[in-house]
């Protein structure tokens, strides 16, 4: 089976673009915070109405004290999925360097099950030095981390094929990144979300890249769902994304209290979004 085919079958086939609702996630950064205010910011989060609760894979802070507090991600993630119920849970995204594939493919299994089934496999090729520094995990360049991923990410698929009990769902994957020889090629090839970061004038000139790549590669450019990491209120950058194709947007929150307010403009956005896409 090609890598395109393998792509296709990660997830039950997600509506076009046109027919997807707009959503709001959360980035809940477990940097600065106790496991209490994050477990509460989540269910937080979750009772406002987002639809994504997500963390990183990080050892360390990315910003602030560089040897704040910081939890990890993927025992995390498991205890998200015992304190929520509604909201998707993932990574934003997970390090494919620091586990072996099988394995993370047999974790990420096991948290949709205690999830059930809410679990979205956001993944990336790692580029925060620090950790490997300090983890013993070879940094290598970024061209050899992305060769690593394009590798791994078929072999993650097909381990779920093999797991007993299989996941409940096949979970999406979400790449993260805007490479546009090799980064967006793998999204064109494996990905059912992109994430992606930067003005609308940067989102549109990657997304017309990646649908160049899903032409070569076989895949229809409407199957992927394309999300964006944003700050502050939607105000015009808001209406500009989701008119360029943006269905996800990801507000990223950072410890020690997370703010969940900043929310509340992103929900309204959302839900005047999609009540014009109703009526249409």
């Amino acid at each position: 089976m090609s890598s395109t085919n393998e792509s296709s079958t990660a997830v039950d086939a997600l509506p076009p673009v046109a027919h997807r609702p707009v959503r709001v996630g959360v980035q809940l950064q477990p940097q600065h915070a106790d496991w209490q205010e994050l477990r509460r910011a989540a269910v937080g989060a979750e009772e406002l109405g987002v639809d994504v609760v997500f963390n990183w894979d990080h050892f360390f802070p990315l910003n602030g004290e560089p040897e704040g507090m910081h939890f990890e991600c993927w025992t995390m993630l498991g205890a998200l999925a015992e304190a929520t119920s509604q909201v998707e849970i993932g990574a934003l995204v997970t390090c494919n360097s620091y586990r072996n594939p099988e394995l993370l493919a047999d974790m990420a299994r096991t948290v949709d099950h205690i999830s059930g089934g809410r679990l979205i496999l956001g993944i990336g090729s790692g580029w925060f030095e620090k950790d490997y520094a300090e983890y013993g995990y070879e940094f290598g360049t970024a061209g050899s981390r992305l060769d690593d991923l394009g590798e791994a990410l078929p072999r993650i698929v097909r381990r779920w094929g093999r797991l007993n009990p299989a996941p409940i769902r096949k979970p999406p994957v979400l790449i993260g990144g805007g490479g546009e020889k090799k980064t967006l090629r793998l999204v064109a090839r494996h990905a059912d979300i992109w994430h992606s970061f930067g003005e609308p004038e940067t989102f549109a000139r990657k997304s017309s890249v990646l649908d160049q790549w899903c032409t070569a590669e076989g895949r229809d450019p409407a199957e992927i769902e394309r999300s964006v990491g944003v700050q502050g209120a939607p105000d015009e950058n808001g209406p500009r994304l989701s008119d360029l194709g943006v269905r996800l947007f990801t507000l990223g929150l950072s410890g020690p209290r997370y703010d969940l307010g900043q929310l509340t403009d992103w929900l309204a956005f959302r839900d005047e979004a999609n009540r014009g896409t109703t009526a249409s």
